[in-house]
């Protein structure tokens, strides 16, 4: 394919007003210097009239004086002329074509020290029409050669192939740091930096195994992880011993850490309160629910927490996907639902929380529901760890996905008690943006996740679903290694199973 030279529209105005300065700068001087010798001719030709019509003028001999002026009117420069006597009277006025007067040039006629009468000549004015009609030769040569200058540019200016390449990949590479930027920007920060590096350092060592799920699953429609586990073992016996000592010290690191961090979630949740408090007041708004104002109280009680996952997908893309394309998909987002929850509840932070059923993901997305099966159970932390989890494996899956230019879609997670679910899933819907959660609970909830994560609200609230929701900020380094450590245990899962199966 053969590409234009760059901005090759731009040179052509360029080279267009070049050719009209140039024929512009051609009339002004051819101008000037006929102007000269106009004046110079017109000049000479009053001074040889006088000597002429010297006898004539002083006997004021009319028939004579016409007859010598008319010679002097055929000449082509010569618009009029005029001879007057010693009185200013005309005598003689030959010629009339005030359309084509120019400069006048005046003269005394005089014999020893009188004064016999005057001649004015009067020039035609110079055609900018006639200049460039006697230039002609030069104006088509000029245009020719501004011609010819721009379609060699074209030429010469056109991009090579190696050009090509280079500005593809220069191309390519910006978008890829647009979309990493972009998407950790919206992967949330926790408030300690140590983490951020560590998981930067973890999420490039593991961004890459997913090549290998990705090209089986493409072979034969189905799930297959056992590429990812693979890769993934091997790194995480490597960094075994380093990660037990690393956790060993940001335990009593944290220990001490929560302490202070306690006195800033408390006042957190007590803004949040008095937040909702006003929110449930308030009634002048018109909200999109209909719901009672028991629902909306900030002390109703709650047992069970909806964790509602939907895709971001702006422009419908999942259900034009083909069907061989699009079951995969969803079985791969349920696989590692699943194995995320079932990790997620083993944990000893969560001991009593329970998962009411197993979710399925479809066009709509999944809804994990989890229960606390007794008064210390914490299942809203539950919730808002299994709704950062699932963001945190979708965010690889998806990443790899696109680099293998696969299909691939972000996610993002509401968590809320189950009474308020379909609100939060109108939530998701109208205000729910790529890699966030949003979490919609009463204070009990808030309090059983302040002194493990950090929210804020919504900006610009419309509803009062809007003021009573919240969003996930960030968690500290405790919760986020937990996560972590579950992260790589969803994903060394297959590779027991695979390896399980080889052995039965």
């Amino acid at each position: 394919m053969t590409y234009l030279a760059p901005r090759q529209g731009l040179f052509a105005i360029i080279i267009l007003v070049s050719f009209c300065l140039q024929t512009l700068l051609l009339v002004i001087s051819t101008d000037q210097q006929l102007t000269t010798s106009r004046e110079q001719k017109g000049e000479q030709m009053v001074a040889q009239l006088i000597d002429e019509a010297r006898l004539s003028l002083e006997n004021e001999d009319r028939v004579s004086l016409s007859v010598i002026a008319n010679r002097y009117t055929s000449e082509q420069d010569v618009a009029r002329i005029v001879i007057k006597d010693s009185n200013d009277e005309i005598l003689v006025p030959v010629g009339n074509a005030p359309m084509q007067q120019g400069d006048t040039i005046s003269q005394m006629a005089t014999k020893g020290d009188a004064v016999i009468g005057s001649v004015a000549l009067t020039l035609k004015d110079i055609s900018k029409g006639e200049i460039i009609a006697m230039q002609w030769p030069f104006v088509i040569g000029s245009l020719v050669l501004h011609l010819f200058l721009w379609l060699l540019y074209g030429y010469v200016a056109r991009p090579t192939k190696e050009q090509i390449n280079a500005l593809s990949r220069d191309i390519q590479d910006l978008h890829r740091e647009q979309y990493i930027q972009s998407g950790q920007l919206s992967y949330g920060r926790a408030p300690n930096e140590n983490y951020a590096e560590k998981r930067d350092a973890m999420g490039d060592e593991i961004h890459h195994t997913a090549d290998t799920s990705n090209h089986e699953m493409g072979k034969t429609g189905k799930v297959n992880t056992a590429g990812i586990h693979n890769e993934l073992n091997a790194y995480l016996k490597s960094q075994q011993a380093n990660t037990a000592d690393q956790q060993t010290s940001s335990n009593t690191s944290t220990d001490a850490a929560q302490g202070g961090q306690s006195n800033n979630a408390d006042s957190t949740v007590q803004h949040t309160d008095d937040m909702q408090t006003s929110a449930g007041v308030d009634s002048s708004h018109t909200h999109k629910f209909t719901s009672s104002s028991s629902k909306l109280s900030a002390t109703r009680t709650f047992d069970t927490v909806s964790v509602q996952i939907m895709f971001h997908d702006e422009y419908n893309m999942l259900e034009r996907l083909a069907p061989e394309m699009r079951m995969p998909y969803l079985a791969l987002c349920t696989q590692l639902l699943n194995q995320a929850m079932t990790e997620l509840l083993k944990q000893p932070l969560l001991l009593g929380v329970s998962a009411v059923n197993e979710p399925h993901f479809d066009e709509s997305g999944a809804c994990a529901i989890l229960k606390a099966d007794n008064s210390h159970a914490k299942a809203a932390l539950a919730g808002v760890m299994l709704g950062k989890l699932y963001l945190m494996l979708n965010k690889i899956i998806h990443e790899k996905h696109i680099e293998l230019s696969r299909f691939a879609l972000p996610a993002k997670v509401g968590v809320s008690d189950e009474d308020q679910a379909q609100a939060m899933r109108q939530l998701l819907n109208s205000v729910g943006r790529k890699e966030q959660m949003l979490i919609l609970l009463p204070n009990a909830g808030l309090k059983q996740i302040g002194s493990h994560v950090q929210v804020q609200s919504l900006k610009r609230p419309t509803t009062v679903y809007e003021r009573e929701c919240a969003v996930f900020d960030g968690g500290n380094d405790a919760m986020i290694q937990r996560l972590a450590t579950v992260r790589n245990a969803v994903l060394m899962s297959g590779v027991e199973e695979e390896e399980q199966s080889v052995t039965n």
